[in-house]
C-alpha cells in the first residue's frame, strides 16, 4: 500500500473565525456543507463540535454506498480540524488561515489516503482524485455561499 493526497482549496469572503466554526460544528455547520448527491447521512456518535466528536456518515458514489466512521481532533485548535477514519487511517484535514487582514479566509481541504501498489493503485488513485477534488470543491462553494450569508 502506498501513500497519496487529494487537495482543494479556495478564498472565502469571511473572518477566520467565523469559516472554522461552520466547519468544526458537527451538529449544524458541516452537515449543511456536504453535497448531498453524495452524503445521505452524517450522525454524531459523541460529541459534536470539534474535537473529541466521532462521527458516522455514509457516501454513495459511482453507485455503490459506503459507510464511514471518523474522529475528529484538532491539531491547531481554531485553525486545523482532522477527520481520522477509524477504520483505515485515512485524515482529511481542514485549513482555514486568515487573509486580507483578516477580512477572508483561505481554506484548505486535503486527504491523505491508502491506494494499493501497481496499475491497480494508479486507476485507484486516478479515480478517486477526480471524484474527491469535485466533492471539495463543491464544499468549498457551499460554505463560502454559507458563510457570506451570516
Amino acid at each position: 500500500m502506498s501513500r497519496y493526497q487529494i487537495q482543494a482549496s479556495a478564498v472565502i469572503n469571511a473572518p477566520a473565525k467565523r469559516v472554522y466554526d461552520i466547519i468544526a460544528d458537527y451538529r449544524e455547520g458541516h452537515p449543511n456543507i456536504l453535497p448531498k448527491k453524495y452524503f445521505s447521512s452524517l450522525e454524531i456518535e459523541k460529541g459534536g463540535i470539534g474535537a473529541g466528536t466521532v462521527i458516522r456518515f455514509r457516501m454513495t458514489v459511482m453507485g455503490k454506498s459506503q459507510t464511514f466512521r471518523a474522529s475528529i481532533t484538532e491539531p491547531e485548535p481554531g485553525r486545523v480540524l482532522a477527520e481520522t477514519d477509524i477504520k483505515n487511517d485515512s485524515v482529511t484535514t481542514f485549513t482555514v488561515s486568515p487573509s486580507a487582514d483578516g477580512r477572508q479566509s483561505t481554506v484548505i481541504i486535503t486527504s491523505e489516503l491508502k491506494s494499493h501498489d501497481g496499475l491497480v493503485g494508479v486507476f485507484q488513485r486516478f479515480a478517486t482524485k477526480r471524484l474527491l477534488s469535485r466533492i471539495y470543491k463543491e464544499e468549498l462553494v457551499t460554505l463560502a455561499l454559507m458563510v457570506e450569508k451570516l
